[in-house]
């Protein structure tokens, strides 16, 4: 959708001249529709292709916004999962002009504590006895500042947080406000565990591996905990904590198998080391598949050859474990 919609100037002249030249816009495209089908044969007016995601109530709700109220659609009137979409889209800044727009979304506490809780899905104030005069409005706009301090300086951020009450200096609680959240910078965040490992080991646990193949279980393992630019004792660390994790998450497959957390070690760097040979530009001469299962397979002896295969045919067919 963008945010440039949002950031239209609120006189209101220039509402009404924008929605009723979009109610003209889908008006002209429906009789052109119309007279299209109709020299046809076909079924008579309807509205346009493009808006039919979004159903035919919707339409006409646009179309009488347009030419009769004479102003932006209030959210209220649409239904709440699309207002909720609507929303998404914005950051803090955006909201509150949009709360200009919309009269009552500024004191809509069920849609502020939805916005928080999309974007923030754990925090430590949502289980506790919430004080008097809390508003969800004012927690996101505190979420969203925290946020942006996070991301220029991870302990700072995690300090404002718990200034306003809003987490608890506990690994577990601020392991899963990590897990749950998308918004925090992943070198800042990379920072914070390596400095923090009690979080770090927290983090390690809120991860299922049940039944997943190795390589897309690594794969969801480096999307929330980012894999370091460069080889060393963090990476190490994490390839590590990682290979128990996986273990402890597939104990039939580990009988099955013959595997054990450091032939998973042994594996997990052999995926690195081929994401990397196969991926690079600047590598010309890939490594071929007999080459990594022999490769491979002089330094985890229980593995077989056919599960070696299959590891390099996800690298080859799916990417970069650590992308």
């Amino acid at each position: 959708m963008g945010q440039a919609l949002w950031r239209l100037p609120l006189d209101a002249g220039q509402q009404q001249q924008l929605q009723e030249e979009l109610a003209d816009h889908l008006a002209d495209r429906e009789q052109q529709r119309a007279g299209e089908q109709a020299r046809e044969g076909g079924p008579q007016s309807r509205p346009p292709q493009h808006c039919h995601g979004l159903g035919t109530d919707i339409y006409q709700l646009l179309r009488r916004g347009g030419r009769a109220q004479h102003r932006f659609i209030d959210l209220e009137m649409l239904p709440p999962e699309l207002s909720i979409t609507i929303l998404s889209y914005l950051n803090a800044t955006d909201l509150c002009l949009a709360g200009c727009v919309w009269q009552d979304l500024g004191h809509d506490e069920y849609l502020w504590q939805g916005l928080c809780k999309s974007t923030w899905g754990h925090c430590s104030i949502y289980n506790r006895r919430l004080p008097s005069g809390f508003t969800y409005r004012r927690l996101y706009l505190q979420l969203d500042e925290g946020s942006l301090t996070f991301n220029g300086n991870a302990h700072e951020g995690i300090s404002y947080f718990m200034s306003k009450g809003i987490l608890v200096d506990h690994p577990m609680e601020l392991a899963k406000f990590i897990f749950y959240t998308r918004r925090l910078n992943c070198k800042m965040l990379r920072i914070y565990l390596d400095e923090r490992r009690d979080v770090l080991d927290e983090l390690v646990t809120l991860h299922n591996f049940s039944n997943q193949f190795l390589p897309n279980a690594l794969r969801g393992f480096f999307r929330h905990i980012h894999a370091p630019e460069e080889r060393g004792e963090y990476l190490e660390t994490l390839i590590i904590k990682f290979s128990q994790r996986f273990c402890t998450c597939n104990p039939a497959l580990v009988r099955e198998l013959g595997l054990s957390p450091d032939a998973v070690y042994v594996l997990c760097y052999s995926l690195i080391l081929l994401s990397i040979d196969l991926t690079s530009p600047h590598v010309k001469n890939k490594m071929s598949k007999r080459e990594f299962i022999r490769n491979t397979r002089r330094a985890a002896h229980n593995v077989s050859d056919d599960f070696v295969g299959h590891l390099y045919d996800n690298i080859y067919l799916i990417g970069h474990v650590a992308a």
